[in-house]
């Protein structure tokens, strides 16, 4: 099941080249990477009949891939320029409608990539995609009731273990990390027709669940099964670093990170790592995460206020700045993640009202976590 959601008002609006001569990016030249090569292919294809619906179709799927494999959201909007003659339609092909809900969610443009989601899930050839990215947004969004109806909607759509591990995302997160755990273990075991791409999404999943349950060594060996696939995801990659600054590990987030700086999110757990080893490049990947941001800001751009909201407390140590942007980003996304870095910002403030959101969706979700349980009862005996 895919989940790629970052923090932001809408999607990079696409740049139009003036001619075909026109570079918009030098790519590193892996002339081996037969994905660089499949997109060369793409591109060439659709200049040449920029309506060429299946190309572009699919060279828009590619970009998004690309997104999640290496973090950078220029791609967002080279696939939305590919799918341009058909964006603004109400009601485009099915396979369009599915990628601009994708794209959309990307932006945190919710409604609207919900309701392209649920047309797609309408649709046969995209039924399963749209479904499960019904289930992703509804996660994010702590819906947990209709993330599950998405999840038993999918089931028969999909392979086992991507059924699973739908439901055991929702079970997760709402007390029954226990259960969740068996149904992964159980299903990661059984002979199937999983790709390598789902074994790795449920594999981040049952790590990042042993890990809220606290059984660090079993998170490990999981995230290591998942790395062990050798598929290039931006996400696993900065799971697994939070994992490793968690038990004091920082040394070793520099060596699996060092050349990814392009993504947003693994530059920051660069810095991070780099802030308590005092790596050298501290300097310049603070530097290069605050000129980001800055440009964001000034873009109007609110993409990733949860990763700044750390990189403010953490790297930078401005308090009030950090607890503004973790509770502008918990009113969008409350995901872990996003209940941490606000309730770790309202104790570095000593402003437990501040956290009352977090606060009540752990009440309300029942959710298991060794790290945020203990954070709000600091904040529920007053910040001490």
């Amino acid at each position: 099941m895919p989940l790629l959601a970052a923090a932001g008002p809408a999607a990079p609006a696409p740049f139009t080249p003036t001619s075909d001569q026109q570079v918009l990016e030098r790519l590193p030249t892996r002339a081996a990477d037969p994905r660089l090569r499949e997109m060369a292919a793409l591109r060439q294809r659709l200049q040449a009949d920029p309506r060429d619906l299946d190309t572009a179709v699919a060279l828009a799927r590619r970009y998004f891939e690309a997104v999640a494999a290496e973090g950078d959201p220029r791609y967002i909007g080279y696939a939305q320029a590919a799918l341009a003659p058909w964006w603004s339609q109400p009601a485009p092909p099915p396979a369009v409608r599915l990628l601009r809900g994708m794209l959309l969610q990307f932006g945190h443009a919710f409604d609207a990539a919900v309701t392209d989601f649920t047309a797609a899930a309408q649709a046969s050839e995209t039924a399963a995609e749209g479904w499960s990215w019904l289930a992703a947004v509804a996660m994010v969004q702590a819906r947990y009731a209709d993330a599950g109806a998405a999840c038993r909607a999918l089931a028969p759509l999909t392979t086992p273990l991507t059924a699973v591990a739908c439901q055991a995302q929702v079970d997760a997160a709402t007390g029954r990390g226990a259960a969740a755990v068996a149904a992964l273990q159980a299903a990661l075991r059984a002979p199937g027709e999983a790709s390598a791409a789902e074994q790795l999404w449920a594999l981040t999943r049952l790590a990042e669940t042993e890990e809220r349950l606290g059984r660090h060594a079993e998170a490990e060996a999981a995230f290591r099964r998942a790395l062990a696939l050798n598929l290039t995801d931006g996400y696993l990659l900065a799971a697994y670093a939070d994992f490793l600054l968690d038990r004091g590990r920082a040394a070793e987030v520099l060596p699996l990170l060092r050349g990814r700086e392009r993504s947003d999110l693994l530059l920051l757990r660069l810095a991070l790592a780099a802030k308590v080893t005092g790596a050298p490049e501290l300097a310049r990947w603070q530097a290069d995460l605050s000129a980001r941001f800055d440009a964001a800001r000034r873009r109007g751009d609110s993409v990733h206020e949860k990763e700044e909201a750390r990189f403010a407390l953490a790297v930078l140590g401005e308090v009030s700045r950090a607890l503004a942007l973790a509770r502008s980003n918990f009113a969008v996304q409350r995901e872990p993640a996003d209940a941490r870095v606000l309730l770790e910002a309202a104790l570095a403030a000593r402003d437990p009202a501040a956290a009352a959101p977090a606060l009540q969706w752990l009440a309300d979700s029942r959710i298991e976590s060794v790290v945020l349980r203990p954070l709000a009862q600091q904040l529920q005996a007053g910040g001490r």
